[in-house]
C-alpha cells in the first residue's frame, strides 16, 4: 500500500506540471465475480460521476494485498475555464445521455494456497473508517468480497454493491439503479429486486448483495438483484 501511496503522489506532481489537476473519483457501484481462480485477474464494472465541466482523463488505480483489493480511481482534469453540459433535470422534452462513467476496470490476480475471501474496497461517497492509499486520504468503503478458489470457481454469481436508487414501474416492479442515476437514456440499466417486498429503506441506501439467475422469473426476469445488507 505504501509503494501505491508514493505512486501517486508522483501522478499529483506530474499531473501539475502538465496543466493538469488530479481529482479523485467517487465510486457509486460496483460489480464483480463473486468466485475468480487464485492468480487469475477479473473485471470490474464501476459506475462513478465524473468532472462534467472539464476534459479530464480517467485513470484506474486499483491494489491489492493479502487481505483486500482497493480501487482508488481518479481523474487528470485540465485547468482553465469550465464549460459545463445542462443536466438531464434540464431538459423537459427531449433525452439526454447518460451524464455519468459506466466503465470496467482489471483487478490483479489474488495469490493464495488456500480458498478465501478477499474484500473489495472502493473511495466511496459516504464516510469510512478505513482511510485511501494516496493524496487527501480519500475514504474507501468495502463493497462486498470475492472468493478465491484453487480451481474451478463458479461462475454463476456477480457480487454487486453500492449507492442505489429504487423506482417501480407501471406494473409495480421494484428495480435497484447504481449509482443513484436517474433512468434516462443511456442510463446504467436496472436491477429486478429478487424479493420484491424487502424494500424499506432502500432508496439511496448502500447496499451489497450479488446478481444471479433466479429459478422462477420476478417481473418476467430471471437474471435478478439478491438483497444482502443494507445501510
Amino acid at each position: 500500500m505504501r509503494a501505491f501511496y508514493y505512486l501517486a503522489m508522483l501522478m499529483a506532481v506530474a499531473a501539475c506540471d502538465s496543466g493538469l489537476d488530479m481529482q479523485p473519483a467517487v465510486v457509486q457501484w460496483m460489480e464483480w465475480p463473486a468466485e475468480v481462480q487464485v492468480a487469475m485477474p477479473f473485471i470490474v464494472r464501476q459506475v462513478m460521476s465524473f468532472p462534467s465541466c472539464h476534459r479530464w482523463v480517467f485513470k484506474p488505480a486499483v491494489s491489492a494485498d493479502q487481505s483486500a483489493v482497493t480501487f482508488a480511481p481518479y481523474f487528470l482534469v485540465e485547468r482553465g475555464e469550465p464549460v459545463c453540459l445542462p443536466s438531464p433535470a434540464a431538459f423537459d422534452v427531449f433525452p439526454v445521455p447518460f451524464l455519468g462513467l459506466d466503465t470496467v476496470s482489471t483487478a490483479p490476480g489474488l495469490a493464495t494456497t488456500l480458498a478465501r475471501t478477499f474484500e473489495m474496497r472502493a473511495t466511496a461517497p459516504v464516510s469510512a473508517a478505513t482511510p485511501g492509499p494516496g493524496p487527501g486520504d480519500t475514504p474507501v468503503r468495502t463493497f462486498g468480497d470475492v472468493t478465491v478458489r484453487l480451481s474451478n470457481p463458479d461462475p454463476s454469481r456477480q457480487n454487486a454493491g453500492g449507492i442505489v436508487r429504487m423506482s417501480v414501474d407501471i406494473g409495480g416492479c421494484v428495480r435497484l439503479w447504481p449509482g443513484g442515476f436517474p433512468g434516462y437514456v443511456g442510463a446504467p440499466t436496472g436491477l429486478v429486486l429478487e424479493d420484491q417486498a424487502d424494500t424499506t429503506g432502500l432508496n439511496y441506501a448502500f447496499v451489497r448483495g450479488y446478481i444471479h439467475e433466479a429459478a422462477t422469473p420476478v417481473c418476467g426476469q430471471t437474471r435478478v438483484f439478491h438483497l444482502v445488507s443494507r445501510n
